[in-house]
């Protein structure tokens, strides 16, 4: 049974454990981007499938670890509110955004689906994890077209971007950490303690 919305048991595990609560997806082809929270229908099927708390990584064929695997059918950027404030950041408590993992669904020829794992997706590194997403998650959520699912993806395979779906995510975590940085900015004027240093004022001569 496809899951439906979230219980109030999650709310215990979430806070033993720092998970995900913002969810930001870009579907392939289409590149739509959508973002869900967490209790959302949607979100707790991402969840199921993917298992965004996973750190582990399994062997892969190595043309896939080279960036030569199968079309990426979407990408999700997972993402943790409600952090911040002094001294870790300029901004009051609650009020960043942290990007946790990107993960990416990819179906190998066997129709195994797979979980393409970069866990720090604001960081230029070359740490990418793969892990076998479940089959019945992915046969019930193909069988109910989510995210598309159940349809046929047609084009070459991959070529280490993901079908272009890589581009519109990295893209995507950009604009998110330039809307967080400019936020920062401007709340170290507004909820930031008391400045002692003189102001100075710019007058057009």
């Amino acid at each position: 049974m496809v899951p439906a919305g979230g219980g109030g048991a999650r709310a215990s595990a979430r806070a033993a454990v720092e998970e995900p609560d913002v969810a930001v997806v870009v579907t392939a082809g289409e590149e739509r981007t959508e973002a869900w929270h967490d209790g959302q229908t949607p979100f707790d099927r991402l969840r199921w499938l993917l298992n965004p708390t996973y750190t582990g990584s399994e062997r892969v064929p190595q043309t896939w670890a080279q960036g030569r695997y199968p079309p990426a059918r979407f990408t999700v950027l997972w993402g943790l509110t409600g952090v911040g404030g002094w001294p870790q950041t300029d901004r009051a408590p609650g009020g960043d955004v942290a990007m946790l993992r990107q993960d990416q669904l990819v179906v190998a020829e066997d129709g195994t689906p797979w979980v393409r794992t970069d866990p720090a997706p604001d960081l230029p590194d070359d740490d990418i994890r793969w892990h076998r997403a479940p089959r019945d998650a992915y046969a019930q959520l193909a069988d109910a077209g989510f995210l598309g699912l159940g349809a046929e993806r047609p084009g070459a395979r991959g070529d280490g971007r993901g079908d272009g779906v890589w581009w519109a995510a990295a893209g995507l975590a950009a604009g998110v950490a330039g809307t967080v940085l400019a936020g920062r900015v401007a709340a170290r004027r507004r909820a930031g303690p008391p400045r002692q240093e003189p102001r100075h004022e710019l007058i057009d001569l």
